[in-house]
Order: C-alpha cells, then structure tokens, then sequence
C-alpha cells in the first residue's frame, strides 16, 4: 500500500538558523539541507550572541544549536531565548558529547531534542522536517505569511 504524502509533507518550508562555530560544519549542513529540503532557508551565525541577535531579527521556524560556541554556551544561549521558545521557537542541540549535565539543563529550559556530531544527512532531514512541523503546527509562532495560510488574518501586536 502506498501512503499519500502532501506537497507540503514532500516540501517543508522554513527558516532554519544554525549556531555554529566550526565553518566547515556549516558549509556541510548547507550542503546537506540544499540537497535534501530546498524549501528550507537557512541562516548562519558563528557565535551564541549573533546567534540570539539573528533569532530577534530574523525569527526562524527552527534552531540548530552547537553547544560549544567560543563566546556562550549552548546552555547560555538556550537561557537567553526562553521567551522565543515560550512562544514557539524550537531549538535542537548539536553536540558531539552524549548526554551532558548542559544537555539536560538546555531540555529542561526548553529545546525539544538533541542530536550527537556528526549528524547524518537522514538524521538531519528528519530532524529538520520534525522541527519544521512543529513550528508550524504552533499558530503562537506563525509568520504573518503563515497566517494567511492558515486563515488567520489579524497580525500580532
């Protein structure tokens, strides 16, 4: 038997944000999400505090955040967005650590799940398309585009 799977299932879209320091794993998740979900915008930044700038400015659907950044850490950065996720921002921790002290303070604060270095291009595309579903299943944290989409019409104050 066949399973349907909706345009929107096939193709998700969105604005990932990905705190990483390391410029070579950027360029490979760049890569990766190219390839695999091109529906899916990705922005950059290299240190936690660029990083919580980026979410104020840009507001993406989802966040791909290294744990060991050169200025804050993971679990610092998690700190600083807890209104953002309050209202709907989901965060993904990379790390090449399994399951740390600052892992399980960062998911008691609110990331959603963790993924361990090197993430797999399946592993990433999974995660990306959860992340994504998520976010956009939240009318707290839909766009204004997204509003349209799903019928509502009156913008946030």
């Amino acid at each position: 038997m066949v399973s349907e799977v909706t345009p929107l299932e096939r193709t998700p879209r969105g604005t990932v944000l990905y705190i990483e320091d390391q410029e070579i794993n950027a360029l490979l998740v760049e890569a990766q999400l190219a390839s695999v979900l091109p529906g899916v915008r990705l922005i950059k930044a290299s240190t936690g505090n660029e990083g919580v700038r980026l979410v104020r400015s840009e507001h993406p659907d989802l966040v791909l955040l290294d744990m060991h950044l050169p200025d804050l850490g993971g679990l610092e950065v998690v700190r600083a967005l807890t209104l953002e996720i309050s209202e709907g921002l989901k965060v993904a921790l990379l790390t090449a650590d399994h399951l740390s002290m600052d892992i399980l303070k960062a998911m008691s604060l609110g990331a959603y799940e963790y993924w361990v270095k090197p993430v797999g291009v399946s592993q990433l595309e999974k995660g990306v398309r959860r992340g994504l579903a998520s976010a956009n299943a939240d009318p707290r944290h839909w766009t204004l585009e997204s509003r349209r989409l799903h019928g509502h019409h009156k913008a946030s104050h």
